[in-house]
């Protein structure tokens, strides 16, 4: 009977080791982010932002958040930039921690296994490629200096258009 080899992580540790490493790095991190947003966010009621928002609509919110925010905590390990807003939105509208745990276990697992088999193999490729020809690497700076511009072109006006509009409401 023939064995199938286990493959190794991106890190050269066995592939369970490699998942279980991920994972750590994960949770410790949307630990960190959720912990630190409830602190930050239990004086939130207290601030003017808070006042101009109203008591109803911020009572609201948090209970939107802890009715269906379990299911957006374990998703938004799936995005690229969203799970820490995600996961810093749980702490600061105070979700349940007894949902938010199992949402975060379960979307911290997603996300290790996900980078450690395909993300870090596709980020390790494209390291690979950049460095053996600098062509390629001049040119894909050159699309991510554009990429980048053109993001902060659009966000900038974006923010131009929203000052009008809050000057029209004045």
């Amino acid at each position: 009977m023939q064995t199938v080899a286990t493959p190794d992580s991106p890190f050269g540790l066995p592939l369970w080791l490699g998942i279980a490493t991920m994972f750590g790095i994960v949770v410790a991190r949307a630990q960190a982010t959720y912990w630190i947003a409830r602190a930050a966010g239990s004086g939130f009621g207290r601030t003017r932002w808070a006042h101009r928002i109203g008591r109803r609509r911020i009572d609201r919110a948090q209970r939107v958040v802890a009715r269906y925010g379990p299911a957006a905590v374990t998703l938004s390990f799936l995005t690229v930039g969203v799970q820490t807003a995600v996961n810093a939105i749980a702490g600061a509208t105070r979700m349940p921690f007894a949902r938010y745990l199992p949402a975060m276990l379960a979307g911290s697992a997603l996300w290790a296994v996900l980078w450690t088999l395909g993300g870090l193999g596709v980020v390790w490729a494209a390291v690979l490629v950049v460095s053996r020809s600098p062509a390629i690497g001049g040119a894909v700076a050159v699309v991510a200096a554009v990429g980048v511009l053109t993001a902060l072109g659009a966000h900038s006006r974006r923010r131009a258009m929203d000052g009008e509009r809050d000057d029209e409401h004045v």
